[in-house]
């Protein structure tokens, strides 16, 4: 990945609640992407283009849901090789990304009583933890 586009995606993070920045920045999603790219046998600017793809999904700009597609569509694959990086990445960033941020806003709603209004919202919302996401 290109020194301007880490810096891009770097700025992007930041603009992230403060739960989703540790998360992404206590894995090396970057080096990740690039074993699933050699274990697929990518080129350089294919794996680069899953990197951005990766990056895109994690910092919110593209749905989990275009994920398989924009890797078929971007880096060139068939329909099915597409599914097998999307499924080994999800294994391998976006469940651990996820069960991180989930822990460490169970452990912050743990420490914290939470005010009437925020119990609420948590109802209301169908137990959606993302509601106590530090911003």
């Amino acid at each position: 990945m290109t020194e301007t586009l880490k810096q891009k995606f770097i700025e992007e993070i930041i603009k992230l609640p403060k739960t989703k920045q540790d998360a992404i920045n206590s894995m090396d999603w970057i080096e990740i992407t690039n074993e699933v790219g050699k274990n697929y046998l990518l080129n350089k600017s294919d794996v680069e283009i899953l990197q951005v793809e990766t990056g895109l999904v994690m910092i919110g700009f593209v749905g989990l849901e275009m994920y398989a597609l924009n890797i078929e569509n971007n880096v060139g694959t068939t329909t099915d090789e597409s599914k097998k990086i999307a499924k080994d990445i999800f294994d391998k960033i976006f469940l651990p990304l996820t069960n991180k941020m989930e822990v460490s806003v169970k452990n912050r709603v743990e420490t914290k009583i939470p005010h009437w209004n925020e119990t609420v919202n948590f109802i209301i919302s169908g137990g959606d933890y993302s509601n106590f996401m530090e911003k």
